[in-house]
């Protein structure tokens, strides 16, 4: 739902978004057409992705029927030729590049020990060199236009090593982004074009967070990004240049005096999930918090399996010990949960490597055999080792803390394989409905 009014001053203008087949790029561009703009959609999405809905050619459709114009271009932000040439044909179909809007990019929330090189250079190289290439490649042409604008969507220079310590190679990807804003307001201002960055104050509902969670309570919708953009992209760009926004700021600003609207679930509309790299009150301290009063004060909810409290029964062949505290009285429950149906869907081995209260070791074997769980390392190499504290490990198993929040909270560390050790939070899912 947007709340800012459109005023027609982008209409004409050319626009190329990176990454605009869905989510904020996608967003982004819609509020623009509502304008009449031209909208380049320069992304790698020419065919519909099995868990991401959107492509380059749907988003063209959405644009041209609120009253813009498109033009769908395959582009690998990472390839040169492929660069050049959309903007090449940019030129050919609207004669002109108003606006660059720098928003693709890649995610990997992995300490340095568990992140991959490979992953590593994709981040490097479509973050940081995929924004200085856009941004290079369409100079020339930003140079003739009299509303010059680039907007990267990357966060401001927070040099708190707390947001470098959770996952190092993101955060210097994404500064990457940001340092190109730091460094090209000030080179590109005798051409009058405006670059400035804009990063949301709360995590935000996209396809790419619903990978990691299907839980969008404690989010807001993008709406409230792209009405930040629309704001920033419609100022003068002569005078305004060289800002790290957040949206929130910049749409109270705008006259926004009801922020509710904007987030996922209205209920929750004071207890959303703070995003990383803000220096803010509070915000280190409420990812450092534990999760019980991270829950309370910012309402992060879950669909996780609430398993009940019930009295430690004797051990099965997939269960622990019955005697010893919550931990074990949880694991006695998810033994009498594990299926071959659903071993079969999970095929994972994890390993819990608790600290705190109840410090142990503990195994959730869900791919060989009928599956098994207990107390002790598993009997085979475990695909994901999490490590965590006592309490925040109730808390998930309990359904009172996501594995996906507590990881991006630096609740949880991860060794091993990231996308099955995030499987728990579906799996726990299943869990539930056959408890």
């Amino acid at each position: 739902m947007s709340l800012v009014a459109n005023t027609g001053k982008l209409a004409g203008r050319t626009l190329f978004i990176t990454g605009a087949s869905r989510g904020i790029g996608k967003a982004i561009a819609l509020k623009a057409a509502k304008d009449g703009a031209n909208v380049v959609i320069a992304a790698k999405t020419a065919t519909a992705h099995p868990k991401l809905p959107g492509t380059i050619y749907t988003a063209a459709e959405e644009i041209e029927a609120v009253g813009g114009k498109a033009l769908p271009c395959v582009v690998d932000i990472r390839d040169e030729k492929q660069v050049q040439k959309a903007i090449d044909d940019t030129i050919k179909k609207f004669n002109n590049i108003d606006i660059v809007v720098n928003n693709a990019s890649a995610i990997s929330l992995t300490n340095t020990e568990t992140t991959d090189m490979k992953r590593y250079d994709l981040m490097h190289h479509i973050n940081t060199r995929g924004t200085f290439l856009v941004s290079k490649l369409c100079l020339p042409h930003l140079k003739n236009s009299n509303h010059a604008h680039i907007l990267n969507l990357s966060p401001p220079l927070n040099l708190n090593p707390y947001w470098f310590s959770l996952h190092v190679a993101y955060t210097m990807a994404k500064y990457g982004m940001s340092m190109c804003v730091l460094g090209m307001s000030e080179e590109f201002r005798p051409y009058n074009i405006g670059v400035n960055a804009l990063w949301p104050k709360t995590t935000i509902a996209t396809a790419a967070i619903q990978m990691l969670t299907d839980d969008f309570s404690a989010t807001r919708k993008v709406d409230i990004v792209s009405d930040a953009a629309y704001v920033m992209l419609c100022k003068d760009p002569k005078s305004y240049t060289g800002n790290f926004a957040i949206d929130e700021d910049i749409v109270t600003a705008a006259g926004v005096k009801d922020l509710v609207p904007y987030a996922h679930d209205p209920k929750n509309a004071d207890k959303l999930m703070i995003d990383g790299f803000l220096d803010v009150p509070g915000a280190v301290d409420s990812h450092k918090s534990s999760s019980s009063i991270s829950t309370q004060r910012r309402g992060y909810r879950t669909s996780a399996v609430r398993f009940e409290q019930k009295k430690p029964e004797a051990e099965t062949k997939a269960g622990p010990e019955a005697a010893g505290g919550q931990i074990t009285v949880l694991f006695s429950t998810i033994s009498k949960t594990i299926t071959p149906e659903l071993v079969q869907k999970t095929q994972a081995v994890f390993q819990f490597n608790v600290k705190g209260k109840e410090e142990g070791v503990w195994h959730l074997d869900l791919k060989n055999g009928d599956g098994a769980c207990g107390k002790g390392e598993p009997k085979a190499a475990p695909d994901a080792t999490l490590t965590m504290d006592s309490g925040n490990f109730a808390d998930m198993f309990a359904g009172k803390l996501k594995p996906a929040t507590a990881f991006m909270m630096g609740k949880l560390k991860i060794k091993g394989d990231l996308q099955k050790a995030m499987k728990l939070e579906k799996m726990m899912k299943s869990l539930k409905n056959k408890a």
